[in-house]
């Protein structure tokens, strides 16, 4: 059985109308900010919103920067990241950080919201730590890591953690 020129004429049109909207789709996409939706419910404590839907299209270089930060503080290289930053921050708060970071270490995080303040992208993230050694288990808790676009590169300029 042949098909006739109208069914092929309606088959050409829904399929060149399926490309056109998903071109029209991505396009739409491209033009969004990272951030589509975050939900209307929020965390009670942080004033965080409970998800956050991200444009899968977004530019990632601030969470590569970002999460490399945190692998480097996850695998103990505290000192070596905030000596960096002694001149930003006072010597107290630095080392402050580094021994609650080796109290409570990271296991994992995941990226919470995203806050665009100009010159700065501030993510906020849901991380998983170890208890305190001796305590068997882990929590979970919250950290903020701001970065800056400097010289075309973004770099970790301040990191606040809840332990």
């Amino acid at each position: 059985m042949g098909f006739t020129r109208t069914q092929i004429a309606i088959a050409i049109s829904v399929g060149g109308l399926l490309v056109f909207g998903f071109l029209g789709y991505i396009w739409w996409l491209s033009n969004q900010g990272p951030v589509l939706a975050r939900s209307v419910d929020r965390d009670p404590l942080t004033g965080l919103p409970l998800t956050i839907t991200m444009n899968p299209l977004r530019d990632r270089t601030i969470e590569h920067s970002s999460n490399k930060f945190l692998r480097e503080l996850r695998d103990g290289h505290c000192d070596e990241l905030l000596s960096q930053w002694e001149h930003d921050y006072h010597k107290k708060y630095a080392h402050f950080i580094c021994k609650s970071e080796a109290q409570h270490p990271l296991i994992s995080w995941q990226l919470a919201e995203w806050e665009d303040a100009p010159p700065l992208t501030i993510l906020h993230y849901s991380a998983k730590r170890y208890n305190t050694p001796g305590q068997p288990g882990s929590y979970l808790g919250q950290m903020t890591v701001t970065t800056e676009n400097k010289d075309g590169q973004w770099v970790v300029t301040k990191y606040d953690a809840m332990y």
